[in-house]
């Protein structure tokens, strides 16, 4: 039988805005095929075997318990995670795990510095945080699809040039509440402020990190059942309709 082995990474100090129920939302689905799923966790201090693991997955958290994750990420897993994109793994990132992808994130007069898989930079600016519902419109390979899910972040994200944004705003602040992008996508790399949690209402992304995962255990992507998903279509619904009213 076919089977997701997820990891997910400091799941006690990154779990704001019930980011965990992205981690319950895919074992759900993958159950409701008859999919095997694995869950395992890395806290601080701890490292993992880059060769485990189909989909590694982040939330968000305070800040001041982002600021430890910073500085432990580097130390104890950033090899880690380097060698399982590199050969082939997934990785979500919300919010707060997003923002480490970057080079750094700039609180006040403090640098943290990042793991540096993203061309990014988050810097703390003046100005009230960015908070609302969102929708944003992503292409992930097959067509263009909409994302919705709740932001709430002080911190603005700039891409460099190298950085390719998961999307486009239609609806919210994105990023920095300025250039109209949204996320960061590179690869099997994807970050996003999508909070809410972001899986739930967005079905779609759930079938596609679970396709991804079940590739890179297998060799092939695959074919995913059908599910009836009248309640995730709603919900979707709810959150886009949430977008539009601002």
């Amino acid at each position: 039988m076919a089977e997701l082995r997820l990891l997910a990474l400091y799941p006690e100090q990154m779990n704001i805005y019930a980011d965990r129920g992205n981690v319950l939302f895919l074992q759900h689905r993958c159950r409701w095929r008859g999919i095997g799923f694995t869950y395992a966790a890395a806290g601080p201090g701890e490292t993992f075997d880059p060769d485990a693991h189909d989909l590694i997955y982040i939330g968000g958290g305070q800040d001041r318990d982002q600021i430890m994750v910073a500085e432990d990420i580097l130390a104890s897993k950033r090899d880690a995670i380097v060698a399982a994109l590199g050969g082939g793994a997934s990785l979500l990132a919300v919010c707060g795990g997003y923002q480490l992808l970057g080079v750094a994130y700039q609180l006040g007069e403090r640098r943290i510095e990042g793991l540096g898989l993203a061309d990014l930079e988050t810097i703390r600016e003046p100005g009230e945080r960015l908070i609302g519902n969102v929708a944003i419109e992503v292409d992930l390979g097959s067509g263009p699809r909409v994302l919705a899910g709740f932001e709430n972040h002080g911190g603005r994200t700039h891409l460099g040039a190298g950085a390719e944004p998961l999307g486009r705003v239609l609806h919210g602040h994105g990023n920095n509440g300025s250039d109209g992008l949204e996320g960061v996508r590179s690869g099997n790399l994807i970050g996003t402020y999508l909070h809410g949690p972001l899986l739930p209402k967005n079905a779609w992304l759930a079938d596609e990190l679970i396709a991804r995962g079940l590739e890179h255990a297998t060799g092939r992507r695959p074919e995913l059942e059908l599910l009836d998903d009248g309640l995730e279509d709603a919900a979707h619904q709810g959150a886009l309709d949430a977008a539009e009213r601002g």
